[in-house]
């Protein structure tokens, strides 16, 4: 397996992490989805100059 394809499925995880379906979820404000917005800028960047 490549490194964009352990990164993909990274993404996929933290996606799925970021979604407030769970009770506790509530107080955690908009930090999970803005931690998944600048990994997911960090990998399309990385994409666009051809490092993965």
């Amino acid at each position: 397996m490549s490194l964009g394809g352990i990164l993909i499925i990274i993404l996929l995880l933290m996606l799925i992490g970021v979604l407030p379906m769970w009770p506790h979820s509530n107080r955690w404000g908009y930090f999970p989805s803005g931690a998944f917005g600048v990994a997911l800028a960090v990998v399309l960047v990385l994409l666009l100059l051809g490092r993965i």
